[in-house]
């Protein structure tokens, strides 16, 4: 190989290298970006010392304060975690178009929030999960068991509702290399393992109380209940981040370029 040769050689690789590790910060970006917006939430919520005095419309306290924040309080920042997971699609690249994000993200926000949120806070996802672990529970099953019953039907309705506003807002789908049945296997492959994640997580944040999260937003959050929080929220949402960070992963190819190959056999 000539010394010109190697010379062009690298100064292709360089530009080569600094896009591919600008696509790997940008990936871990979009996967980490829910969490750290839960967490900066959690934050603010200690900073500010906002609880239930705190003051607020009274149509939106007797919406936002009840039972279902009382019994399961950081559904709020996992709602938070969804709401970024959309508008990290809507905004990351991608061949999605600018009407199909704005369009698309706006409907996707509009349904999560929805279900999470009506008829009051919870929505229907707090009260699948409650309605499927209690129903279970008064019928003869077990605590343990009953509880992982309504945590799967809470994950199911919040990661259908996120998924979909994830995909309307952009987010490509499984590749289309292969045949059907391989695409089909692997849609169904990835969309199994999204359901596992959210289904650790919903159990996991279900759990505040016993790992001894105070009684916010009775009283402002202290040191311990920050402490407490951001640990379940960071262990709870790492299986899905971790998901859709492997699902960003660009493909690679097998078929070299013509420099490249030039440069192997000379």
């Amino acid at each position: 190989m000539s010394r010109t040769g190697a010379l062009s050689a690298g100064l292709e690789a360089g530009p080569a290298e600094t896009r591919a590790s600008r696509s790997e910060r940008g990936r871990l970006a979009i996967a980490a970006a829910p969490l750290l917006a839960a967490l900066a939430a959690l934050f603010a919520v200690f900073l500010t010392g906002f609880d239930g005095r705190s003051a607020m419309p009274p149509d939106v306290a007797t919406r936002f304060y009840g039972f279902f924040l009382d019994r399961y309080p950081l559904f709020a920042f996992a709602l938070v975690y969804g709401l970024t997971r959309i508008l990290a699609v809507m905004l990351a690249p991608g061949p999605a178009s600018f009407a199909r994000r704005v369009v698309g993200g706006g409907i996707g926000l509009v349904l999560l929030l929805g279900v999470s949120l009506h008829p009051t806070f919870g929505g229907l996802v707090l009260r699948a999960g409650f309605g499927t672990g209690s129903g279970a529970f008064l019928n003869g099953t077990p605590m343990v068991i009953a509880y992982t019953m309504g945590a799967g039907a809470a994950a199911g309705l919040f990661g259908l509702a996120m998924g979909l506003g994830a995909r309307l807002a952009g987010r490509p789908g499984p590749a289309r290399s292969g045949g059907r049945w391989r695409r089909a296997g692997r849609a169904l492959l990835g969309w199994a393992a999204g359901f596992l994640a959210l289904w650790f997580a919903a159990a996991l944040i279900g759990l505040a109380r016993d790992a001894g999260f105070g009684p916010w937003p009775r009283r402002p959050l202290d040191a311990r209940d920050l402490v407490v929080a951001a640990g379940l929220l960071t262990v709870a949402a790492l299986p899905h981040g971790l998901l859709v960070a492997a699902r960003l992963r660009p493909q690679r190819t097998a078929r070299a370029t013509p420099q490249a190959a030039r440069v192997g056999t000379a």
